[in-house]
């Protein structure tokens, strides 16, 4: 009878589970289950659920149990989504890590995270009510048309409605007929991601024997282009014993989609479909990795060594040592231990270029992942680094690739570490790969390895503190000497008339000694577009972007004047909008300046740039980095994308346009990253057998970080870097959280930021700085605010975050403020 009881009250137990859902809110949401739904599902499973009024959002599971929530009455799930888990309870650990350290919501990570396909948003649905009855005449013409169109259709959605009424705003319509209670409307979810299917044929079953075969093909001689795809398939099935595509049997019998598909209707060929991924590997067999020379063997060996005692090892390795191989041999070890390793990247181009390395040696085992991918590609990978596929032991890709969910995780290398674009900055979580991957690494317990040439001073400071191991590799491969740095003075050219538009006559010498030998060209310039500045002679007037505290940037290809931060473009006028002037003249330089100041000068060979608006596509970066491997390019121009670890054999001289717009940039890492960039840029040049050169137009030839780029003293630049730092309080000896303040009232943004700063120096004091606004300080017509706080070393980060937290909640519940947007960046 007791036995009775315990599990007749067992039966009245209400489940319930706690959800993230894609949007920014602090707390998690409960919603209610049934029995048979608690027994099923798992942490790490998609539902879908009501929120608010009408939504209905994909949301994640991260506990079941049985806990009513006391505020508010647990609202029904609509659907179960996954069989299986979609992530992993590591993962959910990572996340929360995230969330907790870049002061983010769970929801914010989970929406980065999850490629698009996964996040699942309702749709609105339109259906005709069968039960009443309505006259046309009481309908006006677009609702009529609306009507008429339920007719044919059972239900539309919004976007049917905007293409057959031609209009943007139907909700008019949608209201009117809802009044009239012609219509009604639910919110209805769809899946995104849809496999891709294959279509494949072969012979219908009915002709297996050898006289119906032999009937087949003798009613087929009046039909010589069918009969020609039929036995093209039989020749093709014998040579591959493999299903036969459609689109290969076209091909092969050089016959029309539509021989194949009369073959088809009349039942003698038999169509099928088989699933398959979208990105595969289809090369050859691998080939085996390099040996080592002595340097790169010994790097490796120190490396193995450090791990005994380090979790973290900074591989510092100057330009062309062959880092990339050392990393190989790393990668062999875990794929022996059958375990995962995680590679990231900073920038998609250099992906590129790596892919068919790894390959080369692991073949289909690499997989990669990053934002050019479509978002069904990026579910296909998703996929198999969760199943631990095959298909997926060496995970290639930028800083989203760190998100992932990884089975057994193995090794982390994190090459070109320095990088500022494994910096997330809008939208959030505004995370730093490098240290995000090192904390991932740390769950899984393995190893993690950050290699560059030019270290990051943190990271430095790291090593030299003993929390990381370090690892130095001074030779480059085949002993190849650093390439020659050469200082061109431009003030001193300029005086002599030894210019030719932006070009010293040293540099025009150069690059005609180098093309004339056969070797390639690179000239680095950071800035797209053809000027920075367009400025009337007559008045001094500079176009300005009405949406931002910027002037436009001439882009000449589109005759169009642009706004790199919001977009806006407006076609060049031809005389001043302030005084009527033509004298209005392009300032600056620009990449696409370069380019048609080089074509002028070497019009006998092939120039290219590369930067973000050559580079837009897919495989924009793969095409313009192949045509330089095979030669077809001589003169390559382009912006900080070529400074990245990219490997070209054949290219024998760098030029740096102008050193100083790097130089004088208004950030306290604005040296070390020049130093980096300029040593990054002249790595590219004599990586084989041959030294390499690079001149460098500078307005101030001594300058500290030119003369240190040009001795390659790295560790001078560190030193004098780590002092300024020490003195001015700024990383790696102190933390720094920055806030900024968005609104498009310029007033409200100077009250809240100020409100909001003497708030923090209440807790603080002398280690908040601001409210300052930045060198931009309007951007799509919200003007910024910044204030940061310094975190000496010895106060707690975590109290710190708190109290932020506090006196944000405070700020937002004041209602003059609540319309201010705050965005918290830890680590900046």
């Amino acid at each position: 009878m007791v036995f009775f009881v315990q599990t007749h009250y067992l039966w009245h137990v209400k489940h319930y589970i706690n959800v993230i859902l894609p949007i920014p809110l602090e707390k998690s949401f409960t919603y209610a289950i049934t029995n048979a739904e608690a027994e099923f599902l798992k942490p790490g499973m998609r539902v879908s659920v009501p929120f608010g009024k009408s939504k209905i959002y994909t949301a994640l599971v991260i506990e079941i149990h049985t806990i009513a929530p006391l505020v508010y009455e647990a609202k029904d799930i609509h659907q179960i989504l996954d069989d299986t888990p979609i992530m992993t309870p590591i993962q959910l650990e990572h996340w929360s890590w995230i969330s907790k350290y870049y002061m983010c919501t769970l929801g914010e990570v989970m929406r980065a995270a999850l490629p698009n396909a996964f996040i699942l948003e309702s749709e609105t649905v339109i259906s005709r009510k069968s039960d009443v009855e309505i006259n046309d005449q009481d309908l006006e013409d677009d609702e009529f048309i609306v009507f008429e169109a339920l007719h044919h259709q059972s239900s539309l959605k919004i976007q049917d409605l905007m293409a057959i009424l031609d209009k943007k705003n139907v909700l008019p319509v949608i209201k009117r007929l809802l009044e009239k209670k012609v219509i009604s409307v639910k919110e209805e979810i769809y899946e995104k991601y849809k496999p891709k299917l294959v279509r494949y044929v072969k012979l219908n079953s009915s002709y297996s024997s050898e006289n119906e075969l032999q009937q087949l093909l003798d009613d087929l001689s009046r039909a010589p282009k069918q009969r020609d795809v039929l036995m093209t398939l039989f020749s093709i099935s014998a040579k591959t014993k493999a299903p036969v595509k459609v689109s290969e049997l076209s091909a092969v019998s050089n016959a029309s989609a539509s021989v194949v598909k009369a073959l088809i209707d009349k039942n003698i060929l038999e169509e099928y479909h088989i699933q398959t991924d979208r990105i595969q590997y289809l090369g050859d067999v691998k080939e085996a990795s390099k040996h080592l020379n002595k340097h790169q063997t010994c790097a490796l060996d120190e490396i193995t060594k450090s791990f005994e005692k380090q979790n973290i090892t900074l591989f510092h390795g100057v330009t062309s040592s062959g880092k990339t191989e050392v990393y190989v041999k790393l990668i062999e070890e875990q794929l022996k231990r059958k375990q995962q390793v995680l590679y990231l990247l900073p920038e998609i181009a250099l992906t590129t270029q790596l892919v068919e390395r790894l390959q080369n040696y692991f073949g289909e085992q690499v997989v990669v992942y990053h934002s050019k991918y479509s978002s069904n590609e990026r579910v296909e990978v998703w996929n198999n680094v969760l199943q631990n596929s095959p298909q997926a032991q060496v995970i290639l890709g930028a800083r989203s690739a760190v998100l992932l969910p990884f089975h057994k995780l193995g090794l982390v290398i994190v090459d070109e570490e320095h990088e500022s674009s494994f910096k997330q900055f809008d939208p959030a979580p505004r995370y730093h790969a490098r240290d995000t991957a090192i904390v991932l690494a740390s769950m899984f317990k393995c190893k993690t390895v950050l290699g560059s040439a030019t270290p990051s001073l943190e990271s430095y400071y790291n090593a030299m503190q003993g929390k990381y191991g370090l690892v130095e590799l001074n030779q480059r491969y085949n002993n190849v000497l650093m390439p020659e740095i050469e200082l061109v003075d431009v003030k001193d050219k300029h005086k002599r008339k030894q210019m030719q538009g932006h070009f010293s006559d040293r540099l025009i010498e150069e690059m005609n000694e180098t093309l004339k030998n056969g070797g390639q060209v690179i000239l680095f310039q950071n800035r797209r577009g053809f000027s920075p500045i367009v400025e009337c002679n007559s008045c001094g007037h500079s176009p300005q972007c009405p949406n931002c505290d910027v002037s436009l940037t001439f882009h000449q290809y589109r005759n169009q004047l642009r706004c790199h931060y919001c977009g806006y473009n407006v076609v060049l006028p031809k005389t001043c909008e302030a005084c009527g002037s033509v004298e209005v003249d392009a300032k600056g330089l620009g990449t696409e300046q370069v380019e048609q100041e080089v074509k002028g000068l070497f019009p006998q060979y092939h120039v290219v740039r590369m930067d973000l608006d050559t580079t837009r596509g897919k495989h924009g970066y793969e095409k313009i980095i192949t045509a330089l491997e095979q030669g077809e390019i001589d003169i390559l121009v382009g912006t900080q994308m070529l400074t990245k670890g990219l490997d070209f054999r054949n290219v024998k001289l760098v030029g740096v346009m102008n050193a100083d717009n790097l130089l004088n940039f208004p950030d306290f890492r604005a040296h070390e990253r020049s130093y980096q960039l300029m040593a990054q840029v002249s790595g590219r040049a004599g990586r084989t057998d041959e030294r390499g050169k690079v001149l460098i137009q500078t307005y101030n030839p001594y300058h500290r970080i030119l003369q240190q780029v040009s001795t390659n003293d790295y560790k001078q630049m560190y030193k004098e870097q780590l002092d300024d730092r020490h003195v001015y309080k700024y990383p790696p000896l102190f933390r720094m959280v920055r806030l900024t303040f968005k609104h498009k009232d310029y007033q409200k943004v100077n009250v809240g930021a100020e409100w909001y700063a003497k708030s923090l120096r209440m807790v603080f004091g002398q280690h908040v700085l601001g409210p300052e606004f930045p060198p931009v300080a309007r951007i799509r017509n919200q003007y910024l605010k910044h204030i940061l706080i310094k975190i000496p070393p010895g106060q707690s980060l975590v109290k710190t975050k708190e109290a932020i937290r506090k006196i944000n909640t405070s700020f937002l519940s004041v209602k003059a403020y609540r319309s201010i947007r705050v965005v918290i960046n830890v680590d900046n």
